[in-house]
């Protein structure tokens, strides 16, 4: 079964991946499309978007003879990760009660 990911569930999963450790756009990329597939034509905006709301920096790295744009979580978005993650765990449990499931679990 596949759900729609709305834009701040989708804000979440990245600062959630790159609080974990800097990632370049590809791998980036790879992580989510685990979970939900997505371009990477979607994801590169958020990115975007997240750097100008100044949760996410970047930083370039030498790869090969090319340069790798890492992206990295800032203060700010370790904040607002940390708000996901609480208004999350509500969504999930009011989520798991409405299909009949244990949210003790």
């Amino acid at each position: 079964m596949t759900y729609q990911l709305t834009a701040p569930l989708l804000d979440a999963c990245v600062l959630g991946i790159v609080n974990k450790e800097d990632v370049y756009g590809y791998t980036l990329t790879q992580n989510v499309r685990k979970i939900v597939d997505i371009s990477e034509s979607t994801l590169y905006p958020v990115l975007r978007r997240l750097q100008k709301a100044e949760l996410l920096t970047t930083y370039d790295q030498p790869f090969e003879g090319r340069n790798r744009r890492y992206y990295s979580i800032t203060d700010k978005g370790r904040e607002e990760l940390s708000q996901y993650q609480k208004e999350w765990k509500v969504y999930k449990e009011s989520i798991d009660f409405l299909l009949g499931g244990n949210s003790n679990e």
